[in-house]
């Protein structure tokens, strides 16, 4: 009986693999051919469409990496080919079978109206069916010669990844080039026998439904004339009919399947490629709505809507008419699928508002879902701010990929930071790009980990990561499975429906709590660390710009608040928190790119800040407080000369009004302030930090321990970091200097210099400032190492159970043991402006100013004292996907908090992050709102996006207790609303006069709209 099964399986696969797919084109006639290669970068169609186009041959090598080759494609529909169905087929010279990541093409009409794309999965364009015979047909074909930066399977690094190393040598042979008619019931064939062969294989040895199966389909291969496929095509499909006709069980999983194309924003490709992707696979989607009335196409990323409708205004007609029929359903809500874990609290707000707005005003839909299948982790603030932009659930895939633990849910409900449920999928399918395949299908039945409770799961179909989409061939598979036996069913239908179905099957205590960590990828919290500075960076200066901006609009006679400018800056900003662009997981033209964008942010929103300060001038020379905390720290004048200011919180003083403290004394190489006492070693490393108010000694080694460890993961480059990399490594204790750079009163330093590795340098400036407990480290890096990662160790004589690390809106808490494979796997995690580890009575904060990798450890010393170790991750060195990643020269602040609480860790973040600003032509800025009550943290404050003059201010309770207070405006208040994200009403606030009461609970954000009152 085995040899017998084993006949019949290798009969079907030969069969349909050389006899029946070879027949699915009956007859065909070539195209005439010519072909114009676009000099640089992609042209507009009508430059391409009067261009000098020269005869070009099938089989010639065409395309240089990057490039663009345009194909001007003529020929006629044989007269005898009347009422059957044509089609062009190309084949461009694919390699593989991934649509994304390699040649793509999009074909036009002499008009300029884009038909359709083409890519390995989907090489036709339909002519007419049926056809009359006769008809003329013209194309330009606008071909992308995009380098398969993933040959190899990552073996190596490559040029190709950026357009100024990859060359000019052709990538890709054209092969073909036809006007063809596609034989139906060839085509049908095909796909009866790969269902039913496909299901067959998953099915048991036993089980005989399997047998049928076999029997069936060799009965059909007796069917068929192997020399004559055609004529009796309908015969074996007739066999076939009544097995693919069987339902299947009542009780069958069913797959509430949504068409998807995962096109990310920029990978193994540049910005620029991707607005063309939008456009060949919405060409694509929307062509196949016209086909299948059934297809319901998920698509999110708001900025990809935007690109399309800006460049390509035919295919954003198309997409409109399918979000009318139906058969196109915008989802997500965010401006792009971000990354999960490094954007600021108020840029992932911004993402949803951002991205809602878009479909709200576009198409007249809210959106009612997060869809975030690939990012690289999800933050514990994630629940709370998705349910205030309106969202009523979420999705994510990429935790299939943990390398140690598996989730234990499918469906369930994720807790946040405040306590804020959201219903979340994570679909058992594993993967975002469904083909319906036999063992897709049955993957997804076995793996489902919620039997008994639930009876659906999502299955997102289509060509992803570099676009494409849903195929015809995946819709006919779908109709094949909507009920046969043996398989799950499949339901096409909006994923609203599916989360309305699946919310009401799985109970409420079916909770996960917190963070979703990836057990994977976790270097991203660290490569690329200009792309992740420029992040940072943007998005405290835009915190700036629209502060001052408001003041400003509250305060100067003449001023204009400039929303479309800030809108703007805020949508480049967002684009680049994409979740290739900002992990670093990208190709080194990306991220040269974003260099580029976020030097041209900063440039923008300094002369938008400088304006809004100079607006409010009096000639005076003043010092402005961005953060949400009274500041009183050193600063330098505009020549360089450090001054002592004290500013409150959202406002101005003139600098040099205040009495400084204690000074700063320098003896040889060490710095005392009063507050602390830093001692340096020869070797440049901090010997001692002794806290003078607490009296006791801070670090229990060697701090501000440089160590290079070798980094070579065993995959993914730029992507991970495996535990094995800590085994091997080199301590930096050869200093060539340690010399005194300041010598008080306001501030001391000491400069070390090293050189190591490959020619690498590090200076590294330690300061201490007068009246400030907090250390810095100014750090200046040439880098040239390859496969190597730098980390700054910090060993603390504090016995702390765990960490607190700085989150959105918020912060975490983290095991410093491993007692189970969840906390081990923590090995790398991220933070954002501070880590904080304590003991009762007793904390110490590591603040950063743009650093997120980092780890925590604890150690029981000789002596029976503990060590809590926190070490920052600086920069990396990965090959692949770009061979130069951050090598060059890199400038960053990390610094040594002392004696902090969880509050000043947080006053330290901010502070760290957003600079004093002194301005020499300013006048008085009195802050726009005041807070008090301990724990309520303004996060921003701007006009409200309608332009209707109103404030709108973000708050967030930071500690993580209830909080009360009040909020003071420095305005006449006509009102104040509670709102959602979208700085829509939810409720009326308590106000008395210019004072509206707060209270929030544990890491609750509020956002109040204030009404300013009139004169």
């Amino acid at each position: 009986m085995h040899d017998e099964r084993r006949r019949i399986e290798e009969r079907v696969a030969r069969v349909h693999d050389q006899r029946i797919k070879p027949a699915i084109y009956a007859a065909s006639v070539p195209f005439e051919v010519e072909a114009w290669q676009a000099p640089g970068e992609p042209v507009p169609f009508e430059e391409a469409a009067a261009a000098p186009y020269k005869p070009f041959a099938m089989d010639t090598p065409w395309g240089p990496p990057w490039g663009t080759t345009w194909f001007r494609m003529r020929g006629s529909v044989p007269a005898d080919w009347t009422g059957k169905r044509v089609e062009a087929v190309f084949d461009l010279g694919f390699v593989g079978d991934w649509p994304g990541n390699q040649a793509e093409a999009l074909v036009h009409l002499p008009d300029g109206v884009p038909l359709k794309a083409v890519n390995p999965q989907n090489q036709y364009v339909p002519i007419a069916h049926p056809a009359a015979g006769g008809e003329e047909i013209h194309y330009l074909v606008e071909a992308a010669s995009n380098p398969d930066i993933l040959a190899n399977d990552f073996a190596g690094p490559t040029p190709l990844g950026d357009r100024l190393t990859a060359g000019d040598k052709p990538l890709y042979t054209f092969k073909r080039a036809d006007i063809a008619v596609l034989d139906e019931n060839v085509w049908h064939l095909g796909l009866d026998v790969q269902v039913l062969r496909e299901l067959m294989l998953e099915l048991g040895e036993l089980d005989p439904r399997r047998h049928e199966i076999m029997i069936a389909l060799d009965r059909a291969m007796d069917a068929l004339d192997l020399d004559d496929i055609s004529g009796t095509a309908a015969a074996a499909r007739a066999v076939l009919a009544p097995t693919l006709a069987k339902p299947a069980h009542a009780s069958a999983h069913t797959l509430s399947a949504a068409g998807h194309a995962h096109i990310d924003s920029a990978w193994l490709w540049p910005i620029r490629e991707t607005k063309r992707k939008t456009s060949r696979t919405f060409s694509n989607v929307t062509a196949l709505a016209e086909e299948y009335e059934e297809l319901v196409f998920a698509c999110s990323q708001a900025q990809q809507y935007e690109w399309v409708r800006d460049n390509y205004p035919h295919v954003w007609e198309r997409i409109k008419k399918a979000v009318a029929d139906g058969n196109w359903a915008p989802v997500g809500g965010m401006w792009v699928e971000a990354d999960g874990n490094l954007p600021g609290g108020e840029a992932l707000a911004r993402q949803l508002i951002h991205g809602k707005r878009f479909f709200i005003e576009h198409f007249g839909i809210e959106t009612k879902g997060v869809w975030l299948p690939d990012s690289f982790g999800y933050n514990a603030a994630y629940p709370q701010l998705a349910k205030l932009a309106g969202n009523d659930w979420f999705l994510t895939q990429k935790l299939s990929w943990n390398q140690t633990n598996k989730l234990p849910h499918h469906s369930f409900w994720w807790e946040g930071l405040d306590g804020t449920r959201i219903f979340t999928h994570f679909p058992p399918v594993d993967t975002y790009n469904v083909e319906f395949s036999g063992k897709e299908m049955a993957h997804a039945v076995r793996n489902y980990q919620d039997k008994g409770r639930g009876t659906t799961s999502l299955a997102p179909f289509g060509h992803g990561d570099g676009g494409g989409g849903p195929t015809r061939e995946m819709m006919e598979r779908a109709r094949r499975l909507a009920s046969l036996e043996g398989s799950a069913k499949v339901r096409i239908e909006h994923p609203d429906a599916f989360f309305a179905t699946a919310r009401e099957e799985i109970p409420k205590d079916q909770v996960w709590s917190g963070e979703l960590y990836l057990e994977l990828h976790r270097a991203t919290y660290t490569s690329q660390a200009r792309t992740k500075q420029g992040n940072r960076r943007s998005e405290h200066r835009m915190r700036e710009a629209e502060l001052w901006a408001t003041t400003a609009a509250l305060n100067a006679p003449g001023y204009s608040y400039p929303y479309e400018k800030l809108d703007r800056l805020w949508k480049t900003v967002l684009l680049h928190q994409f979740h290739d662009i900002l992990p670093g997981s990208s190709i080194a033209w990306v991220h040269r790119e974003a260099e580029a964008e976020y030097a041209r942010v900063a440039k923008e929103v300094e002369a938008i800040t400088a304006e809004a300060v100079a607006a409010l001038g009096t000639g005076e020379t003043r010092v402005f407080n961005t953060s949400p905390v009274d500041r009183a720290e050193v600063v330098r004048t505009s020549v360089g000369i450090p001054m002592y200011a004290e500013v409150p919180a959202g406002a101005s003083a003139l600098l040099g009004a205040q009495e400084p403290p204690r000074p700063v004394t320098v003896e040889g190489r060490v710095l005392d302030n009063g507050l602390v006492r830093v001692e340096l070693a020869e070797d440049g490393t901090l010997a001692s930090v002794r806290d003078l108010t607490a009296d006791r000694e801070v670090l229990a080694d060697k701090g501000n321990l440089l160590r290079l460890h070798s980094d070579l993961p065993n995959y993914w480059d730029a992507w991970d970091i495996d535990k094995h990399y800590k085994n091997r490594y080199t301590d930096l204790l050869d200093a060539e200097s340690v010399t005194v750079v300041e010598d008080g009163p306001l501030l001391g330093a000491l400069k070390v210099e090293r050189a190591f590795g490959k020619g690498s340098r590090i200076v590294q400036t330690i300061t201490v400032r007068a009246g400030s407990r907090r250390i810095d480290v100014e750090t200046e890096i040439d880098w040239h190492e390859a496969e190597k990662i730098l980390k700054a160790a910090f060993p603390v004589d504090i016995r702390a159970p765990h960490s607190s690390a700085e989150i959105q809106f918020g912060h975490v808490q983290r095991p410093t043991h491993t007692n189970t494979s969840w906390e081990s796997a923590r090995f790398e995690v991220y933070g954002h402006r501070w880590v904080h580890i304590a003991e009762p009575g007793y904390g110490v904060a590591v603040i950063n100013d743009s650093t997120y990798g980092h780890d925590v450890s604890r150690t029981v010393r000789e002596d029976g004292g503990t060590t809590t170790t926190v070490r920052l991750s600086l920069v990396r060195a990965p090959r692949v996907p770009d061979p130069e990643a951050d090598q060059g020269k890199h400038r960053f602040t990390y610094a040594l908090l002392p004696g902090a609480s969880i509050e000043d860790a947080i006053a330290e973040g901010y502070a760290l992050n957003l600079p004093l600003r002194v301005a020499d032509s300013a006048g008085p800025a009195e802050p726009v709102v005041s807070v008090d009550g301990e724990g309520v943290t303004v996060e921003a404050v701007k006009l409200a996006d309608d332009a209707s003059g109103d404030v709108v201010v973000r708050l967030y309770e930071s500690r993580g207790g209830r909080a009360s207070g009040t909020l003071r405006t420095g305005f006449p208040l006509a009102g104040a609303q509670v709102t959602d994200l979208l700085e829509r009403p939810l409720t009326t606030a308590d106000t008395d006069g210019n004072a509206v009461a707060v209270a929030l609970r544990p890491f609750e954000v509020q956002t109040l709209r204030l009404a300013v009152a009139k004169a």
